[in-house]
């Protein structure tokens, strides 16, 4: 089976902080928005999906149904849903998806605030999981969320997020060139 992660599991250091996984393949779905939004962390904001126009791009993440519970558990917060295959644009040529895929979803979507901000440790880990693929992959993953205005907080030094894991400095300072025009930029 396979999970469509859309946030911080496109990062493969990141998902290995919660279990094994397999092969992890770039993909778009359509008819999935993706918000900033607050899921119940006490000191921050998530990226959450919900149905709706538009797509998101993502990794088809191959599990097996042991490892199921332990990302179910990590993704507490979210409902796990089916992922009709042909909403899925796989952006590796020659890749079939051979089992059923989940998504993590909400019914509703929560503005961060200053209570709950957006957290530079969660970008920077999404983001640099992006850059894996490609630069472009990345701006996609920009382009394609909803919420970029409402509060950062740069917590590079102090990370918040408890999972940030393969980011490099090269990273950091890419990220920061493709963020620089978005609202709200956080001034360093």
């Amino acid at each position: 089976m396979y999970i469509f992660g859309y946030g911080s599991l496109i990062n493969a250091a990141s998902r290995q902080l919660t279990g094994e996984t397999g092969i992890a393949v770039p993909a778009v779905v359509s008819g999935l928005q993706r918000h900033w939004g607050h899921t119940g962390s006490p000191v921050m904001s998530h990226l959450v999906v919900r149905e709706g126009e538009g797509h998101c791009n993502g990794v088809l993440i191959h599990i097996d149904y042991n490892a199921l519970e332990v990302f179910d558990i990590r993704e507490a917060g979210y409902q796990r849903v089916p992922l009709e295959s042909d909403r899925i644009q796989v952006l590796e040529e020659g890749f079939a998806v051979d089992g059923p895929v989940y998504v993590y979803v909400t019914d509703e979507v929560i503005a961060p605030c200053s209570h709950h901000p957006i957290a530079q440790s969660y970008v920077d880990t999404v983001l640099a999981g992006c850059l894996r693929y490609s630069a472009d992959f990345a701006q996609s993953f920009i382009n394609s969320t909803y919420g970029w205005r409402f509060p950062r907080i740069d917590d590079r030094h102090s990370p918040v997020y408890q999972r940030v894991a393969g980011v490099a400095d090269e990273d950091r300072s890419m990220i920061d060139l493709m963020l620089v025009d978005l609202p709200n930029h956080i001034e360093k």
